[in-house]
Parts: structure tokens; sequence; C-alpha cells
């Protein structure tokens, strides 16, 4: 008699946990200046809230447009709180209250928890005034690799941002020293990388959430120096001022920072989890087959002689419920000989 169906017990099954990477280099070139005039790029989309502007890899209104990143500006009100009646203080306050309350959460009082520039939440300085690059999930998948991630900024002037030694920004040592206690998951501290210093705080990146954090009020704002190690470049007098008053509207300090992104990288992770089923067919087991065509006559079809064992070929492996709802069906690549001299053990993996 054919055996059609066989328990899998706890330990004919396993599960795995595979981390995929890819290498994702966004240039300043697609950032700005490829698709128009800077200000008014194609693949550049403003909105008439003016919380945040969205940058594509194309013009955003092409079918083959990729959401790339958003970039957003905002403050805490104990950066500037005697500002309120300039035009886009609220927003710039609501963008970064925003922000904090998702990736910092709330402290014992209730109250919404500033960004902390060293991640020990206990005290110290705090970031509160930031730039926030919120990165797409079709580039960073199920998140950023820790110790993948540097951004680079030109240090010319405004007119002429690239004409300069490029400042550097990113997760040094990231990958062992990373922060756990904010609601969004795990994030490590972005560290200046050029000239020569790579133990300079200057911001946060939130790796399942894909969103890295700057510090504009401390180091990326004021004069350059010849060395680039201290506050290494000014975004413009007008528009550095403008972030910290809430009078220059968010629009152009998107477009601002937008015009001096050098170059971003990082490398994503796509998490595979797989679950393996060791499907064992000893050697009285599966040697006949239910199929209604095996048995022609009262025969068996593949043996030719009476005194012959009886043979079997398998083709498919079938996962059922426990109440015997196929499930899932695995197929494999040629037929595999079954009989009672051989035992089997096939491998089924689904992932997900």
């Amino acid at each position: 008699m054919a055996t059609v169906y066989k328990t899998l017990t706890n330990n004919d099954v396993t599960s795995t946990r595979t981390l995929l990477h890819e290498a994702i280099p966004i240039t300043g070139t697609i950032v700005s200046g490829t698709y128009g005039d800077f200000g008014s790029e194609g693949n550049v989309k403003d909105f008439s809230h003016e919380m945040f502007q969205s940058v594509y890899d194309y013009p955003y209104l092409s079918s083959s447009a990729n959401h790339i990143f958003d970039i957003a500006v905002g403050y805490a009100t104990s950066a500037l709180g005697n500002n309120m009646s300039d035009t886009y203080h609220n927003k710039k306050v609501n963008v970064y209250n925003q922000m904090a309350q998702v990736l910092m959460g709330y402290d014992h009082t209730g109250s919404i928890r500033e960004f902390d520039q060293d991640g020990d939440l206990t005290g110290g300085s705090k970031i509160t005034g930031s730039v926030f690059f919120n990165f797409s999930r079709l580039l960073v998948k199920d998140e950023i690799k820790k110790g993948s991630f540097s951004i680079t900024f030109g240090t010319g002037t405004y007119a002429d941002a690239f004409n300069g030694v490029g400042y550097k920004v990113g997760d040094t040592n990231a990958a062992t020293a990373y922060k756990v206690n904010s609601p969004a998951g795990e994030y490590g501290i972005l560290y200046e990388q050029s000239p020569s210093t790579n133990t300079v705080p200057i911001g946060l990146i939130f790796y399942q959430a894909g969103i890295a954090v700057l510090n504009y009020t401390d180091r990326l704002t004021g004069s350059a120096d010849a060395a680039g190690t201290d506050t290494p470049f000014d975004v413009d007098s007008e528009t550095a001022m403008g972030l910290l008053t809430g009078s220059y509207s968010p629009k152009a300090s998107a477009n601002a920072w937008r015009n001096r992104i050098q170059n971003i990288s990082f490398n994503n992770t796509v998490e595979l989890n797989s679950a393996v089923y060791f499907c064992r067919a000893n050697h009285n087991e599966f040697n006949y087959s239910a199929n209604p065509t095996y048995i022609s006559g009262s025969k068996i079809r593949v043996k030719e002689n009476p005194d012959d064992a009886p043979t079997s070929y398998i083709t498919t492996v079938g996962l059922y419920s426990s109440d015997n709802e196929l499930l899932a069906v695995a197929k494999l690549s040629e037929p595999l000989k079954k009989d009672p001299t051989n035992e089997v053990t096939l491998r089924v993996r689904l992932d997900y």
C-alpha cells in the first residue's frame, strides 16, 4: 500500500536567517542639476505645505521615476523659543517634534525626547536643530547595514559648493557600538570622517527607519577653516540664520542642503527568513505510488518481473496542515528513484 502522508516532528524542522546586502550609491549629480536648473529640477518635488522635499532619480512625473529620499529641516522649541512670530517657525518645530516622537519617544514626564548627541539619553548635548534625510524603503529595504553609511558635502561657497575639501560624515564603528534605546529600532552615531577625525559626533542614523539626522546647529554652520576640522562650512549666511530663526522657508532650506550633497552611500539589508523541512523517506516508506496509472491490470507498471522489488519515482513534495490542507508544493528537478534498498532525505526550504 502506498504511503501518502508522513508527520513531521520538531526534529524535522529548523529555521535560518540570512542577511543580503546591496550597495546603494547616490551621487550629487542625481540629487541636483541633472534634470533642470538648481531650485527647479524636474526630479525634485516640492509641496504647498513645505514640510519636506522629495527627491527622485528621474523627473517625478515619469513612469520610471523612483523615490530616493525626502529632506526636511526642523528644530526644538528649546533652541529658539523666542521666534514664534517667524513665518516658518511652527512648521520647523512641528517637523522636529514629529521626527523626535517617532525616533526618540517620550520621557517619564510624557514630554517628547530631544535627539541626544551621544545616544545615552541621560543628559549631555542635545541635537536641537536638525536636517532629516528620510530614505525610501525601495532603497533601504529592511534596514541600512550598520557601519556602511556615509554622506559627503561640498565645502565651497554656496555658488560653488564643490570647490573645496569634501566634508564626510559616517557611522564609524557602528557595527559593534550601535544603540537600542529607540522605539524605532537600532541607531548609530554619525561622526565627522574628514579630513582627519572620526570622534566628533555630528548626528544619528536610524537603521530600520532609514533616517539620518544631522546636527546643523553645532557643526554644520559657521566659517570654514583651512583644515576643515571645525565648523567646516556655512550653507550660506542667509540660509544658516534662516534655519535657526524660522524665517527661511523649509523649501529653501532643503534646496540649500541638497545643493551641497556630493555623495551618499550605504548598504541596504534584506532579511531572508527560511523554514527548512527535512522530509525523510526510510527504506520501507514511499516505495509505492498513489498515482492510479501506477497499476495496470492489477500489476505494477514499473516491475518487469514478479520478484522485483517495488519501485517508485519521487517527483513532488507537498507540505500539509494538521487537517490535511495542502499549504506548499516543492518540485524536484528530476524524478528520484525510491525502492526498499535506499533511503532519501529531501530538504525543502520556505523563504519569507
